[in-house]
């Protein structure tokens, strides 16, 4: 206590000299205070508690946002992993069917990040035009003696979906991939919101009948004459449940948050689990381009069936030449156990964080404000040395109605913690679709609109936005980007290759790759 207060002998002198001043907060009669004094304590008083609160949320909001880093990285990481894994072992195994094409494949990664990052695409439909784009260049590319204008892709597109070129490959990573992304970032999402939350509330000013009520608590002893008497538990209590009524009108959607959050977690293990499924785009790609080339001829002559015998390139190469064999064996490397440990603590700290906004008043009571430890004659009760007799109050505004304490008016509650309420209530339902599958719409859960400080986990450029998948010069630079993957890459290793050799229609000759190893987990 910073306020200089005389001592216990020195106050009972000048009430005995001067006869005390009457006061507005303390109890009536002799005071060792003026009015100017009290005055001030309140607004101290007020202060202090303000500090306490901040400092009591402290702690959470640490833990909350060491959660959010280490599964960020943790998902992104796998996902950088991956795009390793196929940058080594592609090009030797597929050759100029990968190199030509590395671009294609970086910007699928480029835009899956994006994705995991918040950005509001969607995911379905970039997966999709990248398997459109892809077959559209890898079938020129196979037929470099064909004429293949605009109109006849378009044709192949549409034979596409019947005649699936990369067999079952795009289907079995679009439904996991939908599910495992959805779940990693709106589990990491929601630790953002979290956060957030307790950031904001924690700064929610005090009202000036709690701050009368904290002087009377606190200080008004030391006004009497009585400074060793400490406040009854039951006391602080029900002045803290009036001053922080509405915070614990958070307390029902903010487990309905935490319970989702842990149960999402579930989410992340087995052969569709997040843990599989970002850390293993790789191996559905590598399957894609084998099912192609073992299904060329029969593709081609499906293809010349329902879009008609396109046109020889009179430029294009004169013999025909086989394409070079290659084996890729992708080996699946078991999880270090990363993930499991982050869950199995984030669960814990979770869970423990549960009935934070109810217990608050009496944390604060038994840590900050120096409550004694029992109700007894020589607690300090709001009026003198002696036992507290009224009940304690419930949770919440609705239960403040009566509370002898701290006068709280029920009608009006603060607007920024039902903001957040609020806030909750968006995230809990995001996390409760994508526990489903479900990839909701991508919402800014920040209530000032600009996604800073959203807790959404993604950067402010990047959040609220359609994210254009056509051209990759606008895309905004990612800081998880893979080291080493430049757009000199793909040009590097196409202009080093030769010129593509010849394929007739109906004679595809593909490499013979063997994945024993690269066949997606699960299956």
């Amino acid at each position: 206590m910073h306020q200089r207060l005389e001592s216990h002998a020195a106050c009972r002198d000048r009430r005995r000299r001067e006869g005390g001043e009457h006061l507005r907060i303390c109890p009536q009669g002799y005071t060792c205070c003026t009015s100017e004094m009290e005055e001030n304590l309140a607004n101290r008083s007020r202060a202090e508690l303000e500090t306490a609160l901040l400092e009591g949320t402290r702690a959470l909001q640490a833990t909350l946002a060491a959660q959010q880093r280490g599964f960020d990285d943790h998902f992104q990481r796998l996902l950088n992993d991956s795009e390793r894994a196929l940058q080594e072992a592609f090009p030797g195994a597929f050759g100029e069917l990968y190199t030509q094409n590395a671009k294609a494949f970086r910007d699928l990664y480029a835009e899956l990040r994006l994705y995991y990052g918040g950005a509001n695409l969607h995911l379905q439909e970039t997966l999709a035009e990248f398997w459109a784009r892809l077959l559209e260049r890898l079938f020129r590319q196979l037929h470099p003696q064909l004429l293949l204008p605009d109109d006849y892709l378009d044709c192949l597109g549409k034979q596409a979906e019947p005649l699936r070129p990369f067999g079952e490959a795009p289907r079995e990573l679009r439904l996991r991939a939908t599910r495992a992304f959805v779940a990693a970032r709106t589990f990491v999402q929601g630790l953002g919101v979290a956060g957030d939350v307790v950031r904001k509330v924690a700064k929610v000013p005090l009202s000036p009948e709690c701050s009368r009520a904290v002087m009377k608590l606190v200080y008004c002893a030391h006004c009497l004459g009585v400074p060793g008497a400490r406040p009854c538990p039951d006391y602080c209590r029900n002045v803290l449940k009036g001053c922080l009524a509405n915070q614990a009108d958070l307390d029902a959607e903010w487990r309905n948050l935490l319970d989702s959050m842990v149960l999402i977690t579930d989410k992340f293990w087995g052969p569709s689990g997040a843990e599989s499924v970002v850390g293993g785009v790789h191996y559905w790609l590598a399957e894609a381009i084998n099912a192609l080339q073992d299904n060329s001829d029969t593709l081609t002559a499906k293809v010349i069936q329902g879009c008609g015998n396109p046109k020889v390139n009179p430029q294009g190469p004169g013999t025909e030449e086989k394409w070079p064999r290659g084996k890729l064996a992708l080996q699946e490397r078991p999880p270090a156990g990363t993930l499991q440990k982050l869950v199995s603590e984030a669960k814990a700290q979770l869970r423990d964080a549960q009935d934070f906004w109810i217990s608050l008043p009496g944390t604060l009571c038994s840590e900050k404000l120096a409550m004694s430890s029992a109700s007894d004659e020589r607690c300090w009760n709001g009026m003198a040395k002696g036992r507290y007799l009224p009940e304690v109050m419930g949770d919440g505004l609705a239960n403040q109605i009566n509370n002898p304490e701290v006068e709280v008016d029920i009608t009006k509650p603060d607007m920024t913690i039902r903001q957040q309420i609020m806030q909750l209530k968006i995230m809990t339902n995001r996390l409760r679709g994508a526990y489903n599958g479900n990839d909701l719409d991508f919402q800014d859960a920040s209530d000032d609109g600009s996604g800073s400080g959203s807790g959404e986990g993604c950067p402010d450029e990047m959040c609220g936005r359609k994210v254009g998948r056509k051209s990759a010069s606008s895309r905004t630079p990612l800081t998880h980007a893979l080291p080493g993957l430049s757009e000199r890459e793909g040009q590097q290793t196409s202009a080093a290759a030769p010129t593509p050799p010849q394929a007739s229609p109906l004679l595809l000759l593909g490499l013979a790759l063997a994945l024993p190893a690269a066949a997606p987990r699960g299956r």
